[in-house]
């Protein structure tokens, strides 16, 4: 595990005519403060990566479809250390990612898949570093 990182499981409850899927209360551990709410849509097989927020917390859902995350922590005490984690409605929880930490992740649906981030400050594009997805090395076909 990644210093900081977070994985929180969450619950389905099954009601008549369509399920709920609990997100983030605001006494959960990860949870700072609101900024904004996003949805982020994956295409199949598609990948995003990578992302570093230097102040953000992320506390991210997938309540549809099927995607794989992969953090990235650079920093001096882990010598490169890589976290993987795949997020379903199988394996539906919350992964919380602190800032400093490189994130990106792939469509694994064979139909577009849906993530959902609540993070503690609004996005500001000053606040993210960005990589092309060959700067930092991964073997995303496993």
């Amino acid at each position: 595990m990644i210093n900081g990182v977070l994985i929180t499981p969450l619950k389905i409850i099954e009601t008549k005519g369509g399920n709920v899927l609990h997100s983030l209360k605001h006494q959960d551990q990860g949870f700072k403060s609101f900024g904004e709410a996003y949805f982020s849509e994956i295409h199949p097989n598609a990948i995003k990566a990578w992302k570093l927020h230097k102040d953000m917390t992320l506390n991210i859902t997938v309540p549809v479809g099927k995607v794989r995350f992969v953090l990235y922590d650079d920093r001096f005490e882990t010598n490169g250390k890589f976290q993987e984690l795949i997020i379903s409605r199988t394996n539906y929880v919350r992964l919380t990612v602190p800032p400093r930490v490189w994130l990106g992740f792939q469509g694994l649906s064979n139909k577009n898949s849906l993530l959902l981030n609540v993070a503690d400050i609004p996005h500001n594009p000053k606040e993210v570093i960005k990589k092309d997805l060959n700067n930092i090395y991964f073997d995303w076909s496993k």
